[in-house]
């Protein structure tokens, strides 16, 4: 083999000019095999794939420099340039190629007369070329490689857009063909020597060839898409710019470097010096950055955004809470500012005038703002046409597309303004934001102004929610502070009930000295509730007790009946010891709900009796009446609703506040009525000891797991 040097370099080349033998051959075989496209360039493209296998085949046994291998190359490239005329015929356009057969025709004699020089020079000087015949052979095959190169941009770039989605792959097959070609020939040129490294990567063409054909040829191939985002082209070519950068204080060095001497060496070190003073100043400039990206993206797109990045960097600028712009308002003014680069912005919303006023300013500090922003006028103008606008153009009067509203003079006058864009929310405006000029002023046209539109109202839609959330969170606490006001007024309603019988009873029976008993014993107990409401106010809103503790159910249903003696026949029928896990405030206040609740319901003073047992693990306390009942219906869907009541005056907070009370001590209250005989509500607590019992269970349990 050719490659009879050691290493690990000549085992890379070796495999490299073997894998684009194999893939050639490969290719070329089923192109003639498997037809699927091409039409009259099929067979060509085929062939030219056989010879550069052939080539690949006499480098790898024959070496890259031989006679053979020189003759194989031209063949070839002469292949290639058939297979590239006959693609002119996939769309017609073989019959109109007069401007384009004489280079064709110049190109294949080009290519003809490179390779009978070469091997008329390895004859007449075997073992090395001269330099005068070296440098011959590397202009013709420079020739030869910008023939190629400008066949391939005639061919790819006159076709039409439907015959492009096929010959783009061919076409950039040989495009990179002649296009590493013409890097070997200008390597070769410069440093008068065959470069070693592009030598032994030279034979990898064919894998790349082969690879962009076959592609091409499959099904579907008109559908595959290469779209590098607006990002990553700006990145790439600013590292182009940089390389390009480089290479020419390269170039001027070496030419300095030619001319000896200290003044070289001098002239240097200042052009060094001055290059990089340069690209510090001007590298960071925003404006040179804007500049370039305006002008790439009008360039080299057909859209100036990047749609797809635009919304993710919006949206994740919405939801990204904390930093500098921690409030939504300026969360919103930066998303909308991302978008044209600009580097301030100002929101006005409407207060609670209804009038549009500053909500918040980013960057911004030195704009002067007055208290009403807008007038009515121009908010509904926005309304009416959705106008994004073009502040600079209204100043220089250049007429709009659309009717802009009339924007008021302290926008007009602030220098920095630069757009204004309205926030619609289901066609009403919610805010506008203003946007400052970026450090590249350019022009707005339809793209900006349609992003802008879209993002707005999206903007519009977040910040209508928080307005709405704001207003909940308002509604919620003043529903809590009524909540609270309606406990105490019910509780408030209990005790000015029983003081009212009492007074009333007082008139009957003032002179019977137990009723003066039991009246000073109810005096002392509303007294003792109102104290004890006092206390308690803070506990209102969501129910809660603060510590269980063993409670004789009994004796505290036996004290609340107490508090209806000379004011209704409430009595205790059945008192059996029970001590249940229970807060004692809070028993004592459930079972007197109820009671009330019983008394209110009874007909014509119908008794109310209280019952308390126990079923081995709960404590159980029964308020029994005989009034007017409840259907099915209402125990469903009202009776623990707070705030509804069947009672005239009455708050509906009584059952509820009872079932509540419950469920915090970790019991359960149930309900049984028929309407036109009464009702039954049952209190469920846990006996003291199984409670205890049932924490003992659990300790242990936390400890084993």
């Amino acid at each position: 083999m050719a490659f009879g040097s050691e290493g690990l370099w000549s085992t890379v080349a070796s495999l490299a000019w073997q894998a684009g033998a194999m893939s050639s051959t490969i290719a070329a075989a089923w192109l003639l095999v498997v037809p699927r496209r091409y039409g009259p360039a099929r067979r060509p493209l085929s062939a030219a794939l056989a010879m550069t296998a052939v080539w690949a085949i006499c480098g790898i046994y024959n070496g890259i420099h031989a006679p053979a291998t020189a003759l194989l190359d031209a063949a070839r490239n002469l292949a290639w340039l058939f297979a590239l005329y006959r693609l002119f015929a996939i769309d017609g356009r073989h019959t109109s190629m007069a401007p384009i057969r004489p280079i064709l025709a110049a190109v294949a004699f080009v290519e003809l007369l490179s390779a009978g020089g070469v091997m008329a020079l390895v004859r007449a000087a075997p073992g090395a070329a001269e330099p005068v015949g070296f440098l011959t052979f590397v202009s013709l095959g420079l020739l030869v490689t910008i023939g190629g190169l400008v066949l391939v941009h005639n061919l790819y770039g006159a076709a039409s857009a439907q015959a492009r989605l096929l010959l783009r792959w061919p076409a950039l097959a040989m495009a990179l063909l002649w296009g590493f070609d013409l890097t070997y020939y200008v390597i070769a040129y410069l440093s008068g020597a065959s470069p070693d490294v592009l030598d032994g990567l030279r034979g990898a063409l064919g894998v790349v060839l082969a690879g962009l054909v076959v592609l091409g040829a499959r099904d579907g191939s008109e559908q595959i898409r290469f779209r590098p985002s607006h990002a990553a082209t700006f990145q790439s070519l600013s590292l182009l710019l940089i390389g390009g950068y480089l290479v020419v204080l390269v170039a001027i060095a070496q030419w300095l470097a030619f001319s000896g001497g200290d003044f070289s060496a001098r002239m240097q070190i200042g052009l060094v010096a001055l290059a990089l003073l340069t690209a510090l100043a001007m590298l960071p400039s925003k404006r040179l950055r804007g500049w370039l990206r305006v002008s790439l993206s009008k360039h080299l797109f057909a859209h100036r955004f990047d749609y797809r990045a635009e919304w993710l960097r919006f949206t994740r600028t919405i939801g990204q809470a904390g930093g500098a712009s921690a409030t939504l308002e300026e969360r919103a003014i930066r998303a909308l500012a991302d978008i044209t680069e600009s580097q301030a912005g100002l929101l006005l919303t409407r207060g609670e005038d209804g009038m549009f006023e500053l909500a918040a300013r980013w960057q911004w500090p030195t704009a002067e703002v007055p208290v009403a922003a807008l007038d009515a006028v121009t908010v509904s103008a926005f309304e009416r046409t959705a106008f994004v606008a073009d502040i600079d153009a209204l100043r220089d009067g250049v007429p709009n597309p659309e009717k802009c509203p009339p924007l008021p003079d302290w926008l007009l006058a602030e220098p920095r303004a630069w757009s204004a864009v309205p926030l619609l929310h289901f066609d009403r405006m919610v805010g506008l934001v203003v946007l400052a000029r970026p450090a590249y002023t350019r022009s707005l046209d339809w793209e900006d102004f349609d992003l802008l539109r879209v993002a707005g109202r999206q903007l519009a839609s977040y910040l209508a929610e928080n307005k709405g959330q704001e207003a909940l969170a308002e509604a919620s606490r003043f529903d809590d502070f009524h909540r609270r006001i309606a406990f105490v007024m019910h509780d408030i309603k209990n005790l000015a009930s029983q003081l009212s019988l009492l007074a009333r009873n007082a008139e009957l029976h003032a002179e019977n000295p137990d009723f003066r008993a039991d009246m000073l014993l109810t005096l002392r107990n509303s007294a003792d509730k109102l104290n004890a409401l006092l206390a308690r106010l803070s506990r209102y809103g969501p129910l809660s007790v603060q510590v269980l503790a063993p409670v004789r159910a009994d004796e505290t249903a036996k004290r609340t009946v107490q508090q209806f003696r000379g004011v209704h026949a409430v009595s205790v029928v059945e008192s059996e010891v029970c001590e249940v896990s229970a807060e004692a405030d809070s028993l004592e206040q459930a079972i007197l709900h109820l009671v009330q609740n019983a008394v209110d319901a009874s007909i014509d003073g119908g008794p109310v009796f209280v019952r308390v047992a126990t079923d081995n693990l709960n404590g159980i306390i029964e308020i029994v009446d005989s009034g007017a009942g409840m259907s099915a219906e209402f125990i469903r869907s009202h009776l623990f609703k707070p705030f509804v009541s069947t009672k005239a005056g009455g708050f509906g907070i009584g059952a509820y506040e009872a079932r509540e009370l419950v469920r915090a001590m970790g019991g359960r209250l149930d309900v049984e009525s028929r309407e036109g005989l009464g009702s039954r509500f049952t209190i469920r607590l846990p006996l003291a000891a199984a409670a205890a019992l049932r924490k003992t269970f659990e300790d242990v349990g936390k400890k084993v797991a």
